[in-house]
């Protein structure tokens, strides 16, 4: 009886997250009640005050976006979009593919899918319209790069993954680096062959949106937004004197762009912090309530019934890992509700398994993330939707096979 009220609670909070709810307000609600029916209420308040100081996660996720805020501050961002599209312009042939890879290097940088989508967009989606690109066609080229941050240590999900492993963010992301790669390349070459089947690479003719070509490029603003990504890397393979973690790096890349840019250090301190407060608001405040919505399904026993049937049935662990994420990341335009639940109440058992933890943490927030990447009322559609001023629909009919395909090659190679 309890494991029947426990899916049928299940049910109504993907309901109302397919409804578009405000996920943090559905989980924590789900988990609450879960645990009350359980006889347990305390259980899933104890997980809230837990998750409210999990250092690890705070540090690397409001730092990050503490840094993203700076960038739009100094407008470095601008810079970086605007050198890409610049070079993408001169080489027809590539555009589209140039597109969706530049987008995906933004991503990288810049952590947020909307925001990637909104700054990108802005420059990539007239660029490609005023070549000729048909503007769903532009709309989904940028879309399909949205999924960049899978290779940024302040994606929520990477220390998630990273703590639950005991082993730091960055051979999480080298772990999964080769996949994501893999997906990338096969999404741009998809996404690319579709646009000439359907003959829509060319003959559209923009009126209103062009490119401003006046905008100047600098290019030691542009280099900022990446600054603290190449410092993570060449600290953790090539030069092990330059080693950090990530506050430092995010720090380190602000100060840096101050001395750059010669902006308000006043503006620049509140536009880091901005960051910071909305980063806790916003990010950690799904993985808190995620938190509590495990808790809940723990304490009416739906975790360990989960984990018993893939005890039983070890071959659908890995397919439960990689589709249950990329579906409902589909169905509810976020990764991140899905894949949290997953990693908090799955990953941790990947042993019993056969897998490794950073292995089935890797396929969960990949398939969380390239199912939001598909999803036609994800934010980041949305915004790019509009800027093309076509139905977020017809992005998703352009994107959804080189999604799909990014999915299987990505899936393949983390699984083997």
């Amino acid at each position: 009886m309890m494991l029947t009220i426990g899916v049928i609670l299940v049910i109504i909070t993907i309901y109302f997250l397919v409804k578009r709810y405000d996920a943090r307000l559905v989980l924590l609600v789900s988990g609450v009640l879960m645990a009350c029916v359980a006889g347990t209420p305390m259980a899933a308040l104890n997980a809230f005050a837990k998750d409210m100081t999990n250092a690890g996660l705070i540090q690397a996720v409001c730092s990050v976006m503490g840094f993203a805020m700076v960038m739009r501050f100094t407008e470095c961002d601008k810079h970086l979009i605007n050198l890409m599209a610049s070079g993408l312009g001169k080489v027809r042939p590539l555009l589209i593919p140039g597109v969706v890879v530049a987008t995906y290097a933004v991503n990288v940088a810049l952590p947020s899918a909307a925001g990637t989508a909104a700054a990108a967009g802005a420059i990539f989606v007239p660029l490609m319209m005023s070549a000729g690109v048909h503007p769903a066609m532009a709309a989904a080229a940028v879309k399909c790069g949205t999924y960049g941050s899978m290779l940024n240590p302040g994606l929520a999900h990477n220390p998630v993954v990273a703590k639950i492993a005991g082993i730091g963010v960055m051979e999480v992301i080298a772990f999964q680096f080769k996949a994501n790669i893999a997906s990338l390349i096969v999404a741009a070459i998809l996404i690319t062959a579709i646009a000439y089947y359907k003959k829509e690479h060319k003959g559209y003719h923009a009126e209103g949106l062009e490119v401003d070509n006046s905008f100047k490029v600098n290019l030691l603003y542009a280099l900022m937004p990446m600054f603290p990504i190449l410092l993570l890397l060449l600290g953790a393979t090539l030069v092990p004197s330059l080693k950090t973690d990530v506050p430092q790096a995010m720090i380190i890349g602000s100060a840096l762009s101050l001395l750059v840019t010669r902006k308000n250090p006043v503006g620049l301190s509140n536009a880091f912090f901005d960051g910071m407060g909305k980063a806790y608001g916003e990010i950690i405040g799904i993985i808190i309530a995620a938190g509590v919505f495990v808790s809940g399904l723990t304490s009416m026993g739906l975790v360990k019934a989960f984990i018993d049937a893939m005890l039983n049935n070890p071959a659908i662990v890995k397919v439960c890992a990689a589709v249950g994420p990329f579906l409902l990341g589909f169905i509810t335009g976020s990764g991140d509700a899905a894949t949290m639940a997953f990693n908090q109440a799955v990953t941790p058992h990947a042993a019993d398994f056969g897998m490794e933890i950073k292995q089935m943490g890797s396929m969960a927030t990949l398939g969380g993330t390239l199912g939001r990447t598909m999803s036609p009322i994800a934010g980041a559609t949305i915004i790019v939707a509009g800027i093309a001023g076509v139905n977020p629909m017809e992005v998703t009919k352009r994107n959804w096979l080189p999604v799909v395909g990014a999915m299987i090659i990505g899936m393949a190679l983390l699984m083997y």
